[in-house]
């Protein structure tokens, strides 16, 4: 029963592509694992949404995916996570469940020298607080600033990762906590609160400074993955590569813009329209 359970897909959902950062480096440490992704852009973006309708959402998203047979759910989507990753646990019980908030959290708490932290994500994602609450459980003494960092979304959408425009648009984001007139100590690290923004983790470094630490929530939720199938002893044993795309409106878009954020292509036929 086991075996066969650990030779399921692994579910993983996103309003859209950026959660195909968390794919591409579960694909790297998991190349065995067999993937099923849904991206619900018909109905993109989250961050913008109340509570409520998110949670509604991720419900929605999270049921076409057990219809189809995972033994294991990731939210890979920060504002989902944020908010609505305790009913999506009670709903889909006993499959695992795991977001992006807290191995983000964790990393960025362990990897901060001083404890003066900043994350960047959603506006809803800032608003619900759930980083800053993460952080400090693990270090009460932490300093957190949150900053919505909105447009970096659409840029990583379009492909714009780098350049001057990208730079101008994170130091008007961040001249208040990382530029020559913040407040000093600046934060000593910065904490990708969204799946979209590891594809603008060079221009970022640039603005904020070699001296600052970058954590990558998609990469450390990819390592919780990990972490939790070998603890429920349903890591799959196979070598050959399958991963399946879902999304709610137009492959074709899916397909090209999927492409940026998985780093090779993705083949339109590859990507199947499904009605949530």
């Amino acid at each position: 029963m086991t075996e066969a359970r650990a030779d399921l897909p692994i579910g993983v959902f996103d309003s859209g592509v950026g959660g195909v950062t968390v794919l591409r480096a579960m694909r790297e440490r998991l190349p065995q694992e067999r993937l099923l992704y849904l991206g619900d852009t018909a109905r993109l973006p989250y961050g913008t949404k109340s509570r409520e309708t998110i949670a509604q959402y991720c419900l929605q998203a999270s049921a076409k995916l057990v219809e189809r047979g995972v033994k294991m759910l990731v939210v890979a989507c920060n504002t989902a996570t944020a908010a609505a990753l305790p009913a999506l646990r009670a709903a889909f019980a006993p499959v695992p469940v795991i977001g992006v908030v807290e191995p983000g959290s964790a990393a960025a708490a362990r990897v901060s020298v001083g404890g003066r932290i900043c994350v960047i994500a959603t506006e809803a994602t800032i608003r619900s607080k759930a980083y800053q609450e993460a952080i400090l459980r693990r270090r009460p003494d932490a300093v957190v600033t949150g900053r919505p960092c909105t447009l970096f979304v659409p840029l990583a959408e379009e492909g714009w990762m780098d350049g001057p425009l990208v730079e101008g648009i994170a130091a008007r984001y961040l001249d208040d906590v990382f530029g020559s007139r913040a407040p000093v100590p600046r934060p000593d690290t910065l904490l990708l609160g969204c799946t979209h923004f590891p594809l603008l983790k060079e221009a970022l470094q640039r603005v904020v400074g070699d001296e600052v630490a970058l954590v990558d929530s998609a990469a450390t939720t990819a390592d919780a993955v990990r972490d939790e199938l070998e603890r429920g002893a349903l890591r799959r044993t196979g070598s050959v590569e399958d991963i399946t795309f879902l999304t709610t409106d137009d492959p074709e878009r899916f397909a090209r813009t999927g492409s940026l954020f998985l780093g090779r292509p993705i083949a339109q036929s590859a990507v199947e329209l499904v009605d949530l």
